[in-house]
């Protein structure tokens, strides 16, 4: 039976050296436990126990229960109660995630296609081995990479805590983090497991009982499921992506760009296409033909896109089916069945072509790009007597799953597409479409979601502000393309206009179209300031109206930046943008691993001169 033993004794004069000896012999105990010696059976294991503490980001863990079966290589039984009780669990040929509070059971295997548009898209998969990610042998290093204290005594019980030295965390870049356990006794199970990052973010674990044992029935590694619950099958390839995704994000941070030299270096090129390096920002060059656009949009970024996609498709979009009651695939999936249609060819045959040269397949791509459907967002134009030289400036925040692995793909995409006008597009590595846009006739905007989830029958929003782009000569043609798309859900928009210097927001769902002029009133946006546009929600609204009231007549490129600021933006601000379509200049601003998207360093282009680089 694996156990957790402290092993020896204790002497004064050599404390130090044996409490890091039993400490490393707890881990090997552990590992040996999790990973049996080859040619022996593993012990089953079931753990319960309680976040008896937690803080920071992990705060809901608190007073929260948690019960855990393992057997290896790969028998899982894990439950949780945090707002409502939820299980994964496996028996190492299906995968189970049952959610009682929304009657939600999923039974995933290999027998399910991983497209329902595809019925020979099945992919065979084994269900991962769970083990650590390090040996027994690789844990009698932790002495020289780590920091341990172990004190007490076996009438008394120990304390074993253990941190990296400095030298780890700087060369290894370890976390800097404390684990804690607390034993009862010499040979006895931990009383209490502690984490703690540094960053405020801690948990405490408490152990209320355990149990060992050869081997647990079948039924124990399958949910309890109720006679109401809906059973839907799917494709175990997905749940096995899903983990993998999850893991695999664990401790990505993103840098924050250094100052601006404008330094420009040429990283690779394909075709027309060519990427490039804007002081650490990302600017991709695409033109030709849909078919030839996607291959140099695949090829350039092909990491990018594969690791991003599969965030959103795999990460975000498989999470999201626990809260909503309903899996993501088969959602995301009617949602493109009932767009589609609507969607111009061109984009499509150009998402067809980044997939084949990203080697991802074709429904993934499509099914990622059609996911930008909820976005909660504000957007402003500031123009004549608001600003200070009567320019005319477009602001734009994306408040929207900051963390979720968008930002760390963030891409300028200048596209110069053989059928239409040459373009900007604010956006991440695979996206076809865009949220945030300005192109060469001076027309750029930006939009913010609204509610209407499921009225899908028409042009998905992001499809259609890239048309947008591609034909409209001025904010007249913007508004007469908007209006007459079939369109989907709510979305409010605005749009400005730098040869005219007008600008205008829009509220559209699939049977409303209201157009709301500079300085008018309208019943959601209850406090109008002339000569500007200002779309928010609630506070954000009242914030932004204030700052513009503050700073009427005096606006420029730095102070209309700075509208962008909290709170007017929200922690999820992963993107901020100011236009000025009266030059055709811009800045941008993405999210990194501290801060949110206002409060980092804003990039600044000019389309006129980015779109006369590309190559004919």
């Amino acid at each position: 039976m694996a156990v957790f033993s402290l092993r020896g004794s204790l002497c004064a004069d050599s404390k130090k050296e044996a409490g890091s000896a039993r400490l490393v012999q707890i881990l090997q105990d552990v590992a040996a436990f999790v990973a049996p010696a080859s040619g022996t059976s593993g012990q089953a294991i079931e753990l319960k126990m309680e976040f008896e503490k937690a803080t920071g980001s992990v705060k809901f863990l608190e007073d929260h229960p948690l019960m855990l079966r393992f057997q290896a290589p790969n028998r899982l039984f894990l439950a949780m109660d945090v707002n409502g009780p939820v299980s994964l669990s496996t028996d190492g040929t299906k995968v189970w995630l049952h959610v009682p509070a929304k009657n939600m059971l999923i039974e995933a295997d290999n027998s399910v296609p991983r497209f329902s548009t595809r019925p020979d898209s099945i992919k065979t998969v084994t269900i991962p081995e769970l083990k650590l990610p390090v040996t027994g042998a690789q844990l009698a290093m932790v002495p020289l990479l780590f920091n341990m204290d172990v004190k007490g005594s076996e009438a008394e019980g120990w304390t074993a805590k253990i941190s990296p030295k400095p030298e780890a965390v700087q060369s290894l870049k370890i976390p800097a983090a404390t684990l804690t356990a607390v034993l009862p006794d010499a040979k006895g199970w931990p009383q209490t497991l502690s984490y703690d990052d540094g960053k405020g973010n801690a948990v405490t674990l408490k152990l209320t009982s355990h149990k060992v044992s050869d081997s647990l029935p079948q039924s124990a590694w399958q949910p309890q499921s109720d006679s109401d619950d809906k059973v839907e099958r799917v494709a175990l390839a997905h749940i096995v992506k899903f983990a993998e995704t999850a893991i695999g994000s664990i401790g990505s941070k993103i840098p924050s760009l250094p100052p601006a030299t404008g330094s420009v270096k040429v990283t690779a090129t394909e075709g027309r296409g060519r990427l490039e390096d804007h002081d650490g920002a990302n600017v991709l060059y695409l033109a030709g033909s849909p078919e030839e656009m996607g291959r140099q949009h695949g090829t350039l970024m092909k990491k990018e896109i594969r690791y991003g996609l599969n965030r959103i498709l795999y990460g975000v979009g498989v999470g999201s089916s626990f809260d909503k009651g309903r899996w993501f695939f088969g959602e995301i999936e009617e949602a493109v069945r009932r767009s589609g249609p609507f969607v111009v060819p061109e984009h499509l045959r150009e998402m067809d072509a980044i997939a084949e040269a990203a080697g991802m397949d074709r429904e993934e791509v499509r099914l990622s790009n059609f996911f930008p459907e909820l976005f909660h967002c504000s957007g402003f134009a500031l123009m004549g007597s608001a600003t200070k030289d009567g320019r005319i400036f477009h602001g734009r925040i994306l408040d929207y799953l900051r963390g979720a692995g968008l930002e760390e793909n963030a891409v300028l995409i200048i596209s110069k597409p053989d059928y239409g006008h040459g373009w900007a597009n604010v956006s991440y590595a695979g996206f076809t479409g865009s949220v945030t846009a300005m192109n060469e006739k001076q027309v750029s905007l930006g939009e913010m979601g609204g509610r209407g989830e499921g009225n899908w029958d028409g042009k998905p929003m992001a499809q259609l502000v890239r048309e947008i782009m591609e034909k409209a000569d001025d904010i007249d043609e913007a508004i007469d393309i908007m209006r007459r798309s079939k369109r989907t859900c709510e979305y409010y928009y605005v749009i400005a206009d730098g040869k005219t210097k007008r600008a205008c927001g829009i509220k559209a769902t699939p049977e409303i179209f209201e157009v709301i002029w500079s300085g008018e009133s309208h019943p959601q946006l209850s406090d109008p300031v002339k000569d500007t546009v200002l779309l928010s929600a609630d506070d954000r609204y009242k914030e932004l109206v204030k700052r513009v009231k503050n700073g009427f007549g005096r606006f420029d490129t730095e102070s209309a930046r700075d509208l962008m600021t909290r709170p007017v933006c929200m922690d999820s601000n992963i993107q901020s943008v100011l236009f000025a379509p009266d030059t055709l200049d811009f800045w941008v601003a993405n999210a990194d691993g501290e801060n949110v998207a206002s409060a980092t360093r804003y990039s600044q282009y000019n389309l006129r001169d980015l779109l006369s680089s590309i190559s004919k």
